[in-house]
Parts: structure tokens; sequence; C-alpha cells
């Protein structure tokens, strides 16, 4: 409906019965009435396009700060790489996952303080490194490292050194994010240990050695604590009011007023972080959680989907053709009708914003130009039986021919296969100048090669194509802010932040968003 009056109009009956039939009377009655509903109905406090996780969490977080959000999904179904569907009699997940820093992250976080309903979560278990020859844990600590037998004695030891070193380094601050992996390796091992390494950086970045900076590959183990404080959170969040401690952390606690104990604590940290970063290297007594949701990932989805307050209006198949911008303002979004809102968010592809928005700086579009995504192929193979090779629960490496990285999803929920089968998920990093059809053909040879008793018990078999997470963690791939150049239109999910990988990297965006509109007073 285009057609727009006064809002404050009122009648008076009077003159309204001596100036208009009654006809007339009635049907301006209606008009005014349809058009104050379609007024109600249309204008929303915040817009958000995409139903991914990030834009999920995005307008959870903001309806309960008392938004009225919008969501635009432009497919028929939520959740992006978050989601499950059955094939088969089996339930296969988006892509393989595993949640990290469910202990203290930025997921567990958000639900703590938003969600009216909680996944549970299982254990996720440990990796694994599986060659022709053997099938060894991942070693999580130095004393770990010596014995791994996949490796050759003297390269472990250099590799040792080397992690050491670059360990080292990063714990007192210097910045190891412009150098590759290849850069810290030495120059004298075997060609297994560099397909090791290769497949390690691949699995946490997309992206070769060569391409993975080394900063990638010590944030992704679990030396390094990238995970923020609950009082950084609730900062974040517009809760300024420090919380009250349930217990005390230390003398400082009970002598000092707190916004001097937290300075001197964090000074403190600063100085002996270097120090217990270096503890956990050699001993990894510290538990850097993981975990995978019981039910599948649509669990998760289902927990987030059935916090959301009735102030939220998602609508699929609702695809943003343009978003519009007046004087450097943000005015609303152009999908299948016109929709009107003082802030947008936007959690599709960064990389698309110049062909959904008119004369953006071009400093900003060459920026925006500089994100790199990975294509993921993604396997899944229902068992007619459990088969010895994968009596376990976590997942695996294969550093062959082509790297894979593979975990029997089923192993924590048998509901997820029929009775005594068994689903098992196979991710790959594809190569983009290849046809899908070679790529497919290469990873199920890879597969059958590394498990030569599996081809014989297939009773399923599905692909997936995928964009696992947005922008890629490589030593020249780039990210985008959430603010952008147009005031009020903001930016969330994976091409926005760095840390951690797939959906706890998402929420670590929607953390960081909700710190942006505290500051911009969008909270308040």
């Amino acid at each position: 409906m285009n057609t727009r009056i006064d809002s404050n109009e009122t009648f008076n009956f009077t003159t309204d019965i001596l100036t208009f039939t009654n006809n007339q009377i009635v049907l301006k009655l209606c008009l005014l009435r349809l058009i104050q509903v379609d007024l109600e109905m249309t204008k929303h406090d915040v817009i958000v396009v995409g139903a991914g996780v990030s834009g999920l969490l995005a307008a959870l977080t903001l309806s309960k700060h008392g938004k009225k959000v919008l969501v635009l999904e432009k497919r028929q179904h939520i959740g992006g790489n978050c989601n499950s569907y059955m094939i088969d009699g089996y339930q296969v997940d988006t892509g393989v996952h595993a949640i990290t820093h469910l202990a203290e992250g930025p997921l567990k976080m958000l639900m703590d303080n938003y969600f009216d309903y909680l996944p549970v979560f299982e254990d996720y278990g440990y990796y694994y490194i599986r060659t022709e020859n053997t099938f060894v844990k991942v070693p999580s600590n130095l004393k770990d490292f010596v014995t791994f037998d996949a490796l050759p004695r003297m390269d472990r030891v250099l590799l040792s050194q080397t992690l050491t070193k670059a360990f080292t380094l990063s714990s007192f601050g210097i910045d190891l994010s412009n150098r590759s992996v290849y850069d810290f390796m030495p120059k004298s091992l075997s060609e297994d240990t560099y397909d090791f390494v290769d497949a390690i950086c691949r699995s946490l970045s997309g992206k070769p050695m060569k391409e993975t900076s080394a900063q990638r590959v010590l944030y992704g183990s679990s030396f390094v604590r990238d995970s923020v404080t609950q009082e950084q959170f609730d900062t974040m969040r517009g809760k300024l009011e420090p919380k009250k401690r349930q217990s005390a952390e230390s003398i400082l606690a009970s002598i000092l007023p707190y916004h001097l104990h937290a300075s001197l604590q964090a000074r403190m940290t600063k100085i002996t972080q270097p120090f217990t970063s270096l503890e956990r290297l050699a001993t990894n007594e510290v538990n850097d959680s993981q975990g995978y949701p019981r039910k599948g990932l649509k669990a998760l989805l289902n927990a987030i989907l059935y916090s959301l307050p009735e102030t939220v209006e998602i609508k699929k198949e609702c695809e943003v053709r343009s978003i519009l911008v007046k004087d450097g303002k943000i005015l609303g979004v152009e999908a299948d009708e016109i929709y009107s809102s003082d802030i947008v968010i936007y959690t599709g592809f960064a990389t698309e914003l110049p062909n959904l928005i008119k004369d953006l700086p071009p400093e900003y579009v060459a920026d925006l130009k500089g994100i790199v995504h990975n294509k993921s192929l993604t396997i899944w193979l229902g068992m007619e039986k459990k088969i010895p090779e994968f009596n376990y629960t976590g997942s695996e490496i294969w550093f062959k021919d082509l790297a894979y990285w593979a975990s029997p999803i089923s192993n924590y929920d048998q509901s997820l296969a029929p009775k005594d089968k068994q689903l098992i998920g196979f991710t790959f990093i594809i190569n983009e100048n290849n046809s899908e059809k070679h790529e497919l053909k290469k990873a199920y040879d890879t597969i059958f090669h590394a498990i030569p008793n599996a081809e014989k018990h297939v009773d399923m078999q599905h692909e997936q194509i995928t964009i696992p997470e947005k922008a890629t963690v490589s030593l020249d791939g780039k990210f985008a802010d959430i603010r952008t150049p147009i005031q009020n239109f903001y930016l969330a999910g994976t091409d926005t932040d760095k840390r951690s990988m797939g959906i706890t990297r998402a929420s670590y965006s929607v953390i960081e968003l909700l710190k942006i509109f505290n500051e911009d007073g969008h909270l308040h």
C-alpha cells in the first residue's frame, strides 16, 4: 500500500457526516485503520538481512534489548550452515562441525544471557591422525608431541622447537599474522611432515601452509585464549554495571574497590599471561572445551528459534535486491516490497554489497574485494553397520592425497542414523579451478583409499558443496568492519571476525556487534 496520510489525523464526526455520505465515512475509517495497521506491521527498529546463525543471533540479542526486528532470508530454509535435515533415514548436518570454546567462549555467553532454551552438548572427544599404517591422537602438548609416531622422530623434535619459538614470540606480543607457517618451518623435513602441517593449515584456514599465518595456527590450537571475559562481555552488551562476583578471586577483590581491582588484575594478567600460556604449551592442563549438540546442529538452531520473542518476524524466500540509502544514512531495504528501518544489519557476503548499494566509496569497495572465500565439499556416508575404523568420538584428519576432516557423528547420538547403522561426514577444501565432478571423484577416491573397508558397507551417500565460513583467515585475506561508511548500516558474521571457527566465530561477531551498538547508543 503506497497511500500515506497523517497518522495524527482525527475525525470530527459532525463534520464528516455533513461532508460525506455514510458509505464514504465508512470507507475513510477503514482506510485509516488499514494504513495504521500497515504502519504498525512494517515499521521495525532493526532489519537483519540473512537468517543464518549470525543473523538469527543478532535478531535474538537485539530483540532481548527491546528492539522490534525483521529478518529477511532469501532461501526457503533458515539457519544457513547451522542446520540439519534427513536423507534416507539419516540426519545430516550442513557440513561437519565442532563447536569450540564452550566453557568460556562467546556462544556460551550468548546462551547464558539471551537463550530461553539451551541445547545439550556432548563432549567432542579427540582429534586423530589417520595414515596407511597408524591411527593416533593428535598431541595437545609438547610432551605428547615427542611420542607422536605418525611423523619421523627428528621431524617431531624440529617441529617442537619451531612451535615453541612461534608461541613464545606470540605470547610476548609479537604479531605473527603476516608470517606464513611455511616461513617458520625447517626446510629439512620429510614430505609426510610437510603434508601433515599443510593439512592442519587447510583445516584451520582453508589455505595451504604458504598462505596460512602462523598466528592462525596458534589461535586455532588450545594454547592461545581468544575468548572475552565476562566483564568485557557485560560492557559490550550495554550492561555497564559490573556483576557482583560469586566467589572471591583474590585478596585484591576483598580490599580494593572493584574498578581498581579490575584494572590492577588486568595489568597482572598482561604480565603473567605469557608464562601461563607457555605452561599450557608444555602441559595443556586447561581444557579448551569443544562439543557437539545432541540431536545435531538443528538442536542449536531450534534453541535460537524457540528463544526468539514475538517482536522478531522472519520472512523466508524474501531476497533483498537493494539496500536503500539517502544522504549517507540507511533508509531500509527493497525485497518483495520496501521495508523501512533506521537500522539495518547485513549478514550475507560482504563482497555482494557493491551490487546492493549504489555509490559506495571506491576505497571501501576495494577493501571488500580483498575478502577471500573457500569452497568445501562434504560427503556424508551412511554405513549399513558400525565399522571398527570409526569406533571413536571426535574427528580425524587424513593428510595424504586430498586432505580431509571427518567425524562419525552418529557416535554422539545414535538417533542420527537408523538402528545399528552409522553416519560419517568427510569434509574437503576443494579447488575451484577444477570441476565439481573432478573434485567429487578425487574425494571419493581419497576416502576409499584411506578406509578400504568402507566402500562395501555404504548404505547412503550424500554430497554438499558449501562455503563453510565467509572470509578466509589467510595471509592476504581481508575482513570487513562491522561499521560501514553508511550511518546505521552494520555488518555481522564471519566476514567481520577472524577468531576461532564456524559458529563460535559467528558468535564473536555478534558480541562485537553488541559492543558497537552500545557505543553508538542503540541499546539504550
